[in-house]
C-alpha cells in the first residue's frame, strides 16, 4: 500500500508505542505485515526525522523509543503502564518527591511519559540517566502517587529506610 510519508511515520509512532522494536529491519517487517511498504534506508530516515533513539532495556537490550512527543499531545495512561512496566525497576517516596529507578538510559522515556499522561498530582518530572524524581502536589499526597506508580509497573513501592537484600549482604562483605 502507498501511503504518505506523514502517515508512514504515525505509525512507526504507534508501532514503537506499542511494542519493543529494537532493530530498523524489524520495523520494516512490521510495516510490511500491515500492507505498508518502506525500505530500511527509508525506516532509517524517518526514526531520524522523528528522532527516535535507541535506549537500553531490560536483559541489556537495545530498543527505539521516542523521548518527546509534543507537549500538548497526552499519552493515554496504558502506554505509561506499559512504560513503567518496561523500565521503572525501583520507586520509592523521598520526602515531598517519588524516585523512580530505571536502567541507564532509560530515566527520559519513562519521564516523558509521565509528563505527558497528567496523572492526577504530577507537577513535574526531573530526569537523569536512570532516576527520575516527580514534584507531586500536597494535595495529592506521594504516598498515594508512589503507589498508584507502583501498581502501574507491577513492582513494591521501597519503603525509605528498608534495604534490599542484596544491599545489606553487600555492605556486610
Amino acid at each position: 500500500m502507498r501511503i504518505s510519508k506523514q502517515q508512514r511515520q504515525h505509525r512507526i509512532v504507534r508501532l514503537l508505542e506499542e511494542q519493543v522494536v529494537s532493530s530498523q529491519a524489524q520495523l520494516v517487517d512490521l510495516l510490511s505485515e500491515e500492507g505498508i511498504s518502506a525500505t530500511q534506508a527509508t525506516v532509517s530516515r524517518d526514526l531520524e526525522e522523528l528522532g527516535a533513539i535507541t535506549v537500553r532495556i531490560p536483559g541489556g537490550d537495545r530498543a527505539f523509543a521516542l523521548p518527546a512527543l509534543p507537549a500538548q499531545q497526552i499519552a493515554p495512561v496504558d502506554h505509561l503502564r506499559r512504560v513503567l512496566g518496561e523500565w521503572a525497576v525501583e520507586i520509592a517516596p523521598a520526602g515531598p518527591l517519588v524516585v523512580i529507578r530505571t536502567p541507564p538510559g532509560c530515566a527520559h522515556v519513562v519521564a516523558s511519559a509521565l509528563d505527558r499522561t497528567g496523572l492526577d498530582g504530577v507537577v513535574g518530572t526531573v530526569a537523569g540517566d536512570d532516576t527520575i524524581m516527580i514534584a507531586i502536589a500536597d494535595e495529592v499526597g506521594v504516598s498515594h502517587v508512589a503507589v498508584q506508580l507502583a501498581e502501574m509497573a507491577g513492582i513494591e513501592v521501597r519503603q525509605q529506610g528498608r534495604r534490599t537484600a542484596s544491599k545489606t549482604a553487600a555492605k556486610r562483605r
